[in-house]
């Protein structure tokens, strides 16, 4: 069971943003482009479908006996480029700054159980409404079993990038308990074709499975490595409401790991990918150089806009005024006053609006080929929320965060933080407010001191 959608006030049924997102009015065909945004684009493509659903998962995807009627792999490729099309005309009509996409990311579910072609008519109507930048990353998650080596030439053959394979563990009995269905040993075979096809490579690691010990950790870690991987993200499992293991836990049929067994598996985790040449440029990803990185999941952390296509997926777009995490510094300005939609004066000015898609594949469809947004909500940040996510995001990064970010109670959090050992001390001196390794393993509690008001 996915989670529930958050609550939010109505989207508009033809998607229309907020007035002061994009400047008030539609761009004139033919009128010269907007000035250009200090800001990255990127999009995201959800394809919600799996073979078989794993115990621990409660994302947004279904397998062919839970779809129903009004929705198939087969018509998906088709429905989400017609929320492409209304995407574009959104952002067209509401005087957003024209500009090409920087990064796309095919996540789910599975986006390889669809037809590489159905993937590449996916790629090329992000082309066709947006334009891709030079040099563009274009990822697309995978399961091991899932791809070939003729269907990952022609992945690269349409324009993707990068893959992320879905690797998880390297030891049969921890596959077995989260219920994937892929071979280990099949492992070294993907990555190979995958480079050998051009694309640059990803393994996505889960660490504090019921049962797993230190030692099937270190050798699923070992096992990734030993492919000579550039990318590598590890995650604690963390069981959610609703899930088959949340179940099973609830019935004592299995046992959760300690937080001290997580922050050991995270140290060791830490340990061996720096032994290999990879760091950590998040607190759950490592890459070997920063080219290696992925520059789509930065974009989220950083504060860049983005679109979400697809059942579930979700949407930010900033207003203009309101410079990314990345790219200023300096005390927060003072508010200043602008009106609303309705032309009434406030005091803190909205910064950006977010919205989430309707979840269910059907429903989905049936709203698209109405002709109306497939979107069940949205929220409208102030300047006071959209700097609290900055601060929450940003500290998670190996660049840190400009303390200048955080409001004054925040800001003096930070000595007794250096003095826990949880933040740089000689980074805090800089202005800047960077995680050590113990931080990395406290970081929500970290976030919790910067962000108290």
């Amino acid at each position: 069971m996915s989670p529930a959608l958050p609550d939010g006030e109505p989207v508009p049924t033809d998607g229309s943003l907020p007035a002061w997102v994009g400047g008030g009015g539609p761009t004139a065909p033919g009128s010269p482009p907007g000035p250009t945004a200090p800001r990255g684009f990127g999009v995201y493509l959800h394809v919600p479908f799996c073979s078989v659903r794993c115990g621990y998962c409660d994302f947004n995807t279904y397998t062919a006996s839970e779809l129903g009627g009004g929705a198939s792999q087969a018509s998906y490729a088709s429905t989400a480029l017609l929320e492409i099309d209304l995407a574009a005309r959104v952002l067209r009509d509401g005087g957003l700054p024209e500009r090409p996409v920087s990064t796309v990311f095919v996540g789910g579910g599975t986006p390889t159980l669809l037809p590489v072609g159905d993937l590449a008519r996916l790629l090329h109507g992000v082309r066709d409404a947006w334009g891709l930048a030079p040099g563009a990353e274009v990822t697309t998650e995978a399961n091991p079993d899932s791809v070939t080596p003729e269907s990952l030439a022609e992945l690269a053959a349409a324009g993707f990038t990068r893959v992320s394979f879905g690797m998880q563990s390297a030891v049969p009995h921890v596959l077995a308990t989260l219920e994937r269905t892929h071979d280990p040993r099949r492992i070294p075979d993907v990555v190979r074709w995958a480079r050998d096809a051009g694309l640059k490579v990803s393994l996505d690691l889960i660490y504090g499975t019921p049962g797993e010990s230190l030692d099937d950790w270190r050798a699923s870690l070992d096992a990734a490595l030993a492919t000579g991987v550039d990318h590598v993200s590890a995650y604690a499992l963390v069981v959610e409401q609703g899930t088959k293991m949340a179940a099973q836990v609830r019935r004592g049929e299995v046992a959760l790991p300690s937080e001290d067994d997580q922050a050991t598996k995270y140290e060791l985790a830490d340990e061996l990918l720096a032994a290999a040449g990879l760091t950590w440029y998040e607190v759950s990803n490592w890459a070997r150089t920063d080219d290696d990185r992925c520059r789509h999941n930065l974009a989220y952390w950083r504060g860049d806009d983005w679109w979400g296509i697809g059942p579930g997926a979700h949407s930010y777009v900033a207003a203009p005024s309101a410079a990314p995490a990345h790219a200023t510094s300096g005390p927060t300005p003072a508010p200043t006053s602008v009106t609303d939609d309705t032309g009434a004066s406030v005091r803190d000015p909205r910064v950006g609006v977010r919205w989430w898609n309707v979840k269910h594949p059907r429903r989905y469809a049936a709203l698209l080929e109405a002709g109306t947004s497939p979107a069940a909500g949205r929220e409208l940040l102030t300047r006071g929320e959209g700097r609290l996510e900055q601060a929450m995001l940003g500290v998670r990064l190996h660049e840190g965060l400009d303390l200048a970010v955080l409001s004054p109670a925040g800001r003096r959090a930070v000595a007794g933080l250096v003095a826990n050992g949880l933040l740089d001390g000689r980074a805090a001196v800089a202005g800047r407010a960077v995680l050590t390794l113990r931080g990395r393993l406290l970081a929500d509690t970290v976030v919790r001191e910067i962000t108290d008001e």
